[in-house]
């Protein structure tokens, strides 16, 4: 039989709000058995650009990097954001490693084909090293991996969160029962986005399309949902989508299903 593991990917609105942070934090450090994090932290990139005077430029919920770009995202998603995680699991007496995709050749990609839009030093996922990651579970050591991954040539580049955590999920789903938990600012995917009680707690392939046609899925929900099929589409067990309860309980959120 295989161990459990909880994969958690976090998105920006939680990051950004310091007390909601911490909660989320503290019951990460909660959670039996093994367990991996995964962040971005888009919402506090674009603060940072915008004081410096830097355009964000998005397309469809994904942003376009270039240099100046990348540097903010180096600096907040592997510097700011990835250290303060690390720092505040130490606290809950969670231990923790802080890593980007460079680091121990963690995650290898190739910069993204140009085709109607040039979306810059954007990284499409190649390999992951999920040899590195098992060594650091069976030392008990839950891996605080940031949206940041290589080349291999001595380039970073700036790679979508939730695709991070698909594939990890993928490859860890070999020798792992793992659940992925894709934890955002909403308890789900909502009919109305205004009415938290309007949450759709099963989400079939043919429910995503529908909801794409009619618009209730848009932006940057439409990769994230895409991620969460493909997840389960090679080994992954669980994929639900919610907001920081999504940790405790999963009675009220998003299931996706095949």
């Amino acid at each position: 039989m295989k161990n459990k593991l909880t994969i958690i990917k976090v998105g920006g609105g939680i990051l950004n709000e310091r007390k909601l942070f911490e909660i989320f934090l503290e019951n990460y450090s909660k959670i039996k058995g093994l367990k991996l994090l995964i962040h971005g932290g888009g919402v506090i990139a674009s603060s940072y650009m915008i004081r410096l005077g830097i355009p964000v430029k998005m397309n469809k919920g994904r942003r376009i990097t270039d240099s100046n770009t990348l540097d903010i995202a180096v600096m907040t998603y592997a510097g700011l954001i990835n250290k303060n995680i690390v720092s505040i699991l130490q606290k809950f007496n969670c231990n923790a490693i802080g890593l980007c995709g460079a680091d121990a050749n963690l995650i290898t990609s190739k910069i993204r084909e140009i085709k109607e839009i040039d979306y810059g030093l954007v990284g499409d996922i190649i390999s992951v090293n999920d040899n590195f990651i098992n060594q650091l579970l069976k030392l008990k050591i839950s891996p605080i991996i940031c949206s940041l991954t290589h080349n291999g040539y001595g380039q970073l580049l700036n790679t979508n969160a939730d695709s991070i955590a698909s594939e990890i999920s993928i490859k860890l789903s070999k020798n792992y029962d793992v659940t992925l938990k894709y934890c955002f600012d909403k308890p789900g995917v909502l009919i109305d986005k205004n009415d938290n009680l309007s949450l759709k707690k099963t989400i079939s392939k043919t429910d995503y399309k529908q909801l794409v046609n009619n618009k209730i899925i848009s932006d940057g929900m439409v990769p994230k949902i895409e991620n969460c099929f493909y997840a389960l589409e090679n080994g992954v067990n669980n994929v639900f989508i919610g907001d920081h309860d999504i940790i405790k309980t999963t009675d009220d959120c998003s299931k996706i299903i095949l």
